[in-house]
């Protein structure tokens, strides 16, 4: 992922904070991410989904509302409408300088900006809250230990998240005349909803109310365990890549045959290239050629995103060691219907392995069981056994292996 900081007035004319993510290859879509209430572009919700994203290929545009994180602005002139005009704006700045928006994702209220500013941005195809209220006027509640203050001085200090916020009349005036439930109900663009059962800030039956509301196509995932805001990596992780399926239905660009790597040229076979998915974990992006896989740690030390560094390396030795024997079985002309290859890895004391070399301290151990299920003889399954061991995976484990590092500050292709 590539991240570029920019920005662009807003709907009072002073300049938004902003934060592109950009996929490595050409983006197949451009997406708006819309914050939750008080919040600011680098909460990790939105941090994490739109690192996730790119992923699929979506670059994704994440700003601070007027007012919030590094914009300008005085957040108590701002409202719900001042940020639907913040989309637009920001909408307008997509336009401009890369491409318009053809997804728009809003996280709590900003699930309900976006189901609010679908209307204004032509270009838009679908759009995906999560965590919405299902009217804005739902924020009420937050406020209604300063109300009375609010609505008879016309304006007060209000604790929100451990934060104080200056909140004017204007604001509540704001949320309640907004037509919210008509706004869903003539979207005229795929929706989807996503919502925790057990989300404590904003209940799930504004999904419920939401997705009634809204006409087909319409679609509903629960983040069934999820908090409010998806503090743990694996919600996040989840929401995106659900997110991502579903957008390509309705606001992606297709797929090219050959996906690239790090530069417009064709994959170079046999190259991998891993980079990390989030800076406050360790789970990992790997691209082999078009293909795409994720590397993690399991948890507590990971999020158990993805399989372990070791995990590849079993199945890199398993899936050898499967093609090897089918390969020898097929020139033979034997009658090996299917291999199964089980391996765990782990590490003993060198004492208390008889056939190894090394006299002290401790060595890996793979464990290796093989089925061969098929009408073979004793015969033929004793030399399939002794193949197994020259599978060319198993022979770079058992040799002399070089690595040769070079750091650099920037990726660079090795060369084929």
């Amino acid at each position: 992922m590539r991240s570029e900081r920019l920005e662009f007035p807003g709907s009072e004319g002073v300049l938004l904070a902003a934060r592109l993510d950009l996929p490595h290859e050409a983006p197949r879509a451009y997406a708006l991410f819309a914050h939750c209430f008080t919040c600011s572009k680098d909460v990790m919700a939105a941090a994490r989904i739109s690192r996730a994203l790119t992923d699929f290929g979506i670059a994704v545009l994440r700003f601070d509302f007027t007012g919030l994180g590094q914009s300008g602005g005085d957040f108590a002139n701002t409202n719900f409408s001042s940020n639907i005009d913040d989309l637009v704006h920001a909408s307008d700045f997509l336009r401009e300088h890369f491409t318009a928006p053809s997804l728009l994702i809003g996280h709590s209220l900003g699930g309900a900006a976006v189901l609010a500013a679908v209307h204004r941005v032509p270009e838009v195809r679908a759009v995906a809250t999560i965590g919405a209220p299902a009217d804005p006027d739902h924020l009420a509640h937050l406020l209604r230990a300063s109300r009375a203050e609010i609505e008879e001085c016309g304006v007060a200090e209000v604790q929100l998240a451990g934060r104080t916020f200056r909140i004017k009349r204007q604001f509540l005036d704001d949320i309640a005349a907004q037509p919210q439930l008509e706004r869903i109900s003539h979207l005229g663009v795929a929706l989807l909803v996503m919502h925790s059962p057990i989300d404590a800030i904003v209940d799930a039956d504004n999904a419920r109310r939401i997705y009634e509301a809204a006409r087909h196509p319409k679609s509903f995932i629960a983040l069934d365990g999820a908090d409010h805001l998806l503090t743990k990596p694996a919600d996040a992780f989840f929401a995106a890549a659900m997110l991502a399926t579903w957008a390509s239905r309705y606001a992606l660009s297709p797929l090219p045959d050959a996906l690239p790597v790090t530069t417009p040229a064709d994959p170079t076979e046999g190259l991998v290239v891993v980079s990390e998915s989030e800076a406050d974990g360790y789970a990992q992006n790997v691209l082999i050629g078009r293909h795409r896989l994720t590397a993690d740690e399991p948890e507590p030390v990971g999020t158990n995103t993805g399989p372990s560094p070791y995990d590849f390396l079993l199945a890199g030795l398993g899936a050898c060691t499967s093609m090897t024997l089918r390969m020898y079985a097929r020139r033979k002309n034997w009658p090996l219907e299917k291999v199964t290859v089980s391996l765990r890895h782990s590490r003993i004391h060198a004492s208390d392995c008889a056939g190894c070399e090394t006299g002290s301290g401790q060595v890996d151990r793979i464990e290796r069981v093989i089925q061969l299920e098929g009408d073979l003889d004793d015969s033929q399954r004793h030399k399939l056994r002794e193949i197994a061991d020259k599978c060319p995976v198993h022979r770079t484990l058992h040799s002399e292996v070089q690595v040769d590092t070079t750091v650099s500050a920037a990726v660079e292709m090795i060369s084929p």
